[in-house]
């Protein structure tokens, strides 16, 4: 059974190690490729992503069963006015339809929480954009370095 599931603060080792790989990362290549994400960062980080979001951040991972697969999030953009979603898929688990089901999830989820759309941007050579559309999203905008998705929810 495929879930969301809320980490608790000694899960984010898996964040830590989906973030410092190279494999799962690659869609990041442009901007540097892999984050550190050292273990004294993180209760500040949970704190602002799980902790005390204020209703403007949700985080929560991808599991099946007892494995962690991935990552989605939604955030909101002051600057834009908009919630902007995030899903990471760990390499080795990636092309089995996490992506597909995490995103699918994240939707529910947002709306739940009373959110009325949700918008990704997603660089222009990264193939997520065929998983957003395929999920109900649809492209709204596209420049020389992004498409952005938008999905009513």
């Amino acid at each position: 059974m495929i879930e969301l599931y809320t980490p608790t603060i000694e899960d984010l080792w898996f964040k830590a190690q989906m973030m410092s790989d190279e494999q799962t990362m690659s869609y990041n290549y442009a901007y540097g490729g892999t984050i550190p994400f050292p273990k004294d960062r993180w209760a500040e980080w949970y704190d602002r992503w799980i902790t005390n979001h204020k209703g403007k951040r949700f985080y929560r991972y991808i599991k099946e069963n007892d494995t962690f697969v991935g990552e989605v999030a939604y955030r909101f953009d002051e600057a834009r006015q908009m919630n902007i979603a995030d899903v990471i898929i760990y390499a080795p688990y990636r092309g089995k339809g996490y992506g597909h089901k995490g995103l699918l999830l994240l939707c529910e989820s947002a709306k739940k929480n009373g959110i009325k759309e949700l918008y990704d941007d997603i660089a222009i050579d990264n193939s997520s954009v065929a998983l957003f559309l395929k999920c109900g999203f649809a492209e709204v905008l596209r420049t020389s370095e992004y498409i952005l998705v938008k999905k009513k929810l």
